[in-house]
Formats: C-alpha cells, sequence, structure tokens
C-alpha cells in the first residue's frame, strides 16, 4: 500500500547532469516516482541512452558552460518544469595558491552561474502554477569547505545561499527550495581523483562515521524526498547526505 504524497504523476522534472553517477541515479528514482524526467546532459549520447531505459523520458543536450544554450533549454521549457533539480558540477583538485585563475571561471559558470540562470528561468513558471520544487546539489565542501577545492567550494556554498533566498521569496507560492549535500561519494569524479591519490580516498573513507563512501542512490533519495508532497512543509534546508562526515 503506497503513501500518500509521494507520488510524482503529472510533474515534470528537469535534473542537470543527469546522465552522470548521482544524476542518473536522481532520474531513476523521480521516474519510479512517476514524474516525467527530462534528462539534461553535455553528454547527449548518455542522456539519450538513460531516457530510452525509463517510462516517459526524454533527453537534452546542454553544455552548462555556455549561456545561450542554458537560454534555449529555458526558452523551450519555460512553464513546464515543476522540479528543477540543479546537480551538474565540475571540479578540480589542487591546493589553491598552486592554482591556475584561468581555471576559476569554467567552475564558476558551471557550478553556480549555471543553476541561477536556470532557476531564474524556470521558476515564474512555477510561481505562475502554483507548485514547484527546486533542489540544489551542492557539496559539504560548501559548508565545511574541502582541501584542494577552494574555488568549488566557494560555487558550491553560493548554492546553498541562493536556494535559501529563493526558498524565502517563492514560499508564498507554494514553491521550495533546498539544497542536499553529498559529502564522500563513489562517482566518476571521485574515482578520476582516486587514480591520481588513492590515499586521499582511503583518508575520507576512515573519516566517515558510517565506514564507508556514499553511493549516489543515498544522494538521490535525499533530492528525491524533497521533490515530494511529502516534503511540502521542507523550505531553505541544507541537508547533508555524508554519513556523518559533517554534522550541523
Amino acid at each position: 500500500m503506497e503513501l500518500d504524497g509521494w507520488r510524482l504523476d503529472g510533474r515534470t522534472a528537469l535534473v542537470t547532469g543527469g546522465a552522470g553517477g548521482i544524476g542518473s541515479a536522481i532520474c531513476r528514482d523521480l521516474a519510479s516516482l512517476g514524474a516525467r524526467v527530462v534528462v539534461a546532459d553535455v553528454d547527449e549520447p548518455a542522456a539519450k541512452l538513460l531516457a530510452g531505459e525509463l517510462p516517459d523520458a526524454r533527453a537534452i543536450g546542454v553544455d552548462l558552460d555556455e549561456p545561450d544554450q542554458i537560454d534555449a533549454l529555458v526558452a523551450a521549457e519555460a512553464g513546464g518544469i515543476d522540479i528543477l533539480v540543479n546537480n551538474a558540477g565540475v571540479s578540480a583538485v589542487e591546493r589553491f595558491v598552486h592554482s591556475d585563475p584561468s581555471s576559476w571561471d569554467r567552475l564558476w559558470r558551471i557550478n553556480l552561474r549555471a543553476p541561477i540562470q536556470l532557476a531564474h528561468g524556470l521558476l515564474p513558471g512555477m510561481l505562475a502554477n502554483g507548485w514547484g520544487r527546486l533542489v540544489f546539489v551542492s557539496s559539504d565542501g560548501g559548508r565545511a569547505g574541502s582541501g584542494g577545492e577552494a574555488v568549488y567550494s566557494a560555487c558550491k556554498a553560493g548554492l546553498i545561499g541562493l536556494a535559501k533566498t529563493l526558498a524565502r521569496e517563492a514560499a508564498s507560492a507554494g514553491v521550495t527550495s533546498n539544497a542536499v549535500c553529498p559529502g564522500p561519494t563513489d562517482t566518476p569524479m571521485l574515482r578520476v581523483v582516486a587514480e591520481t591519490n588513492a590515499a586521499l580516498v582511503q583518508k575520507l573513507i576512515r573519516s566517515v562515521p558510517l565506514g564507508r563512501l556514499g553511493q549516489p542512490d543515498d544522494v538521490a533519495a535525499m533530492v528525491t524526498f524533497l521533490c515530494t508532497e511529502r516534503a511540502g512543509y521542507v523550505t531553505g534546508q541544507t541537508m547533508s547526505v555524508s554519513g556523518g562526515i559533517t554534522m550541523h
């Protein structure tokens, strides 16, 4: 017997980075609850492959480093999106003093500017419809800092501020806005780090009270919950999914 408030039938959800590790888990969970999922990813073939596995899903290729492509996406989808999950992100692991300032702009454009632009374009439709969900996948690095990821962490901290501000501005129209902060999670991004610094990953695992890396499904469960009516009284919150590595 299903509990009331869990289903998302009739809702359309746009997930950026939808073909990635965490993104694909989010797409699968949303689809399992009846949502029509729009899988948005720079890797369009991978997005199409995933969409083909899900009921009533479709794929869109979009490079979040290109504002014109975001504008085109918004123009095509404005008014029809009930749920926006800003999940896509990129990182570069290096000490801040050794970082190249020329790389900072890409991190900012993809990790912070793109979510701002997407929310700016799609939130008006939610306000007009009197219902909506904004979920920003931030990072525990945005809450507590992350050695070697200064600019990335700064961008992710910006998402938390954005989520809280939009929660205040949109609440009266029935739109919620929250941030989800994964801790160390077994994703392709982390595996790239492990290839060059396996000791760092093992150190991360030892620091997690629950004694393991997070899995994409762990993060997806929290994101999906925040999209349901069950979470209709939850807004402006920052939820860590970190196995206890951070406690707030």
